[in-house]
């Protein structure tokens, strides 16, 4: 409703909301949890009555997917409705600028009236985070919610609950888990390690049952917290009038979960409850509806801009779930996995929902990989002494083995992700399929990420990645692409396209070409010895780093463990984060421990070198513990 004032010679118009004329609405989001652990979602041992109830109440999406597979890239494409692979904000914690016309989402809601809280995480991985935060919330803090709205005013409030983290189901130490979460549940609440079935990918033993029981009594605890602020909702008599929103971050916060671009670190669950009043704003019906619907984290920001009556600005291409704007269903989506902590890696996914296809573009690293946070954490020491002493099956010890380039899984029918159906002729058309979509988005999106993170930095040093990327000839991304999308893939074919690239004159080109030999077969590198020795010479640091750690890990190459050395020090963080994480895959890392106990001493080193340094030192047993981090 609008009404007009006359001051003297000046006219205002105000607009006023008569009678809360808009919805509330509550997001309630939880840390690190897959549904595989929800009660509604299928978990007979999972004890989860409240989001059960408004499962039951409301939509339960099967087919959710976070967008990326840790919390800060994943919490920038919430906040900014931006895929991080446009934005270059895939890597975690990495604080690089973005375009000024870029909002947070909230922004928009304010224009439309409502009184945007936030109660209380932020991180989300961007440069000038703290006026992001402003121009995004009337209220950011432990203290903020609903109540300090105007008469009449309709609200967008976000509470995170952090029970369900990482820290508490496996890398604090066990006095404080029990601390935070086993002494904060009634005793009837608690879940015995006896009471629930074990994943197949890790071995059954009393040890591992205490140390995944916190994953359940983690997300029981979570459960009561929803519930506490559920009932304060229904006290101040808002209920009624308020459309909430339940899901998780990303993936299970645990080794094979979290920072892994398979279905265990992407899928969420994701829960819509309606009241009375706007049901009919739902479009997959009324109370107890299970929607298929494929959506990820780019369509919440247009979707909540489109209920909040405001116009959806043209850099959101995410997909409006609700209202009368409602896009058209989409049949596939691409996600992104890509560096968490000290652990540097690039995964692109594809998925419809029922089919999982992921590409590794550096698989000489596992899925266990070296991540000093996820190191610390007593469940991953007892699954590597196990690996050292030879007692996991074939199953269990596959996480320590490099990946293969292409994974392909029936979600369906193999939940655990267990059977990869890449050689499976009865999957060849879906595996074509997925493959074309890959390939086809990716290039759509003109990924910038497909930068080695040294050159990101220096980028960001003048201009944003977002803008970037769309400068053909700055990043010709199409030739770029062509060189990365060999990387893991073997033979002599590929290995003398590889060797071809590695002349090219884009200094981006070469790089790709020198991260997929690394994952030749030892032969075919032999072969080509001459070449990365010219290699090694490049005017390009990622080209002549990867260079060096191939030829020191297949011919023991001195040159190369020199130039790795002197890399290992460098002033670029992102170099010397680069070089470490190489060394972690070195079989012989004798000629550098000296020189990574001068690293990890030396002043001004970031957190990620630091850890990757530890990690190193961990293997050869020297150190056993380390300053922890939240993710």
């Amino acid at each position: 409703m609008k009404f007009t004032f006359y001051c003297g010679c000046t006219v205002f118009y105000v607009n006023i909301v008569s009678a809360q004329d808009k919805p509330n609405i509550l997001w309630i989001t939880i840390e690190d949890t897959s549904p595989h652990f929800i009660g509604c979602y299928g978990n007979k041992d999972a004890s989860t009555p409240v989001i059960d109830k408004l499962a039951k109440e409301g939509v339960r999406f099967t087919n959710a997917f976070s967008t990326g597979t840790v919390c800060s890239p994943s919490r920038s494409a919430i906040i900014t409705g931006v895929p991080t692979y446009k934005m270059g904000t895939g890597h975690h914690r990495s604080k690089y600028p973005i375009p000024d016309f870029i909002h947070g989402f909230p922004h928009y809601l304010k224009e439309q009236g409502y009184y945007t809280t936030n109660n209380s995480k932020t991180d989300y991985n961007i440069l000038n985070e703290k006026a992001f935060v402003k121009n995004s919330w009337n209220a950011s803090s432990n203290e903020a919610s609903w109540d300090g709205r105007g008469e009449n005013q309709p609200f967008f409030s976000v509470f995170n609950f952090a029970e369900s983290h990482q820290s508490r189901t496996m890398t604090k130490s066990y006095d404080w888990y029990l601390k935070k979460v086993w002494n904060q549940l009634p005793e009837k609440d608690r879940i015995g390690d006896e009471m629930f079935d074990m994943p197949p990918f890790y071995k059954d033993t009393p040890e591992m049952r205490k140390q995944f029981a916190r994953v359940y009594n983690s997300i029981k605890l979570t459960d009561n917290r929803i519930g506490e602020l559920l009932m304060k909702l229904e006290n101040d008599n808002l209920k009624d009038n308020t459309i909430i929103f339940f899901y998780a971050d990303h993936g299970e916060g645990m080794p094979r979960g979290k920072t892994n671009g398979i279905n265990l670190g992407y899928r969420v669950p994701f829960v819509v409850w309606f009241p009375e009043k706007y049901k009919h704003l739902s479009p997959w019906g009324q109370g107890g509806i299970v929607s298929d619907e494929l959506l990820n984290f780019e369509d919440l920001a247009p979707t909540v801009i489109s209920m909040a009556g405001g116009e959806i600005p043209d850099y959101l291409k995410g997909s409006v779930l609700i209202g009368d704007k409602r896009s058209t269903e989409k049949d596939h989506l691409l996600l992104s996995s890509d560096r968490s902590d000290n652990g540097i890696d690039l995964v692109r996914t594809i998925t419809d929902g029922r089919f999982i296809y992921s590409r590794n573009y550096m698989p000489f690293m596992p899925e266990m990989r070296y991540i000093r946070y996820m190191e610390i954490g007593d469940i991953t020491k007892l699954i590597r002494l196990d690996y050292k002493n030879k007692e996991l099956n074939k199953l269990q010890a596959q996480g320590f083995e490099k990946r293969p380039a292409e994974v392909l899984y029936d979600i369906d029918n193999d939940v655990w992700e267990i059977k990869n159906l890449i050689d499976n002729s009865e999957y060849k058309a879906v595996l074509n399929r997925m493959r074309v979509q890959l390939d086809t988005d990716i290039l759509k999106a003109r990924d910038v990420l497909f930068l080695p993170e040294y050159e990101m930095g220096l980028i960001s040093k003048s201009e944003t990645a977002y803008e970037y990327r769309l400068n053909d000839s700055k990043y010709p991304f199409k030739s770029i692409y062509e060189a990365a999308s060999l990387s893991g893939k073997k033979g002599k074919d590929v290995l003398e396209q590889q060797i071809k690239f590695l002349k090219s004159d884009n200094k981006i080109v070469r790089y790709w070409a020198i991260v997929g030999v690394m994952s030749q077969d030892s032969d075919g590198i032999k072969s080509t010895e001459s070449e990365l020795l010219e290699a090694l010479k490049d005017n390009y640091p990622p080209v002549a780093i990867t260079a060096a750690a191939i030829l020191c890990q297949n011919l023991g190459n001195e040159k190369a463990s020199t130039i790795l050395k002197m890399f290992s020090q460098n002033e670029n963080m992102d170099l010397a984060l680069m070089t470490i994480n190489y060394l972690l895959y070195v079989d012989n890392k004798s000629p550098f421990i000296d020189t990574i106990w001068k690293v990890h001493s030396m002043p001004n080193r970031t957190y990620n070198v630091k850890a990757a340094c530890m990690d190193f030192l961990g293997i050869l047993q020297l150190v056993e513990n380390s300053t922890e981090t939240e993710n």
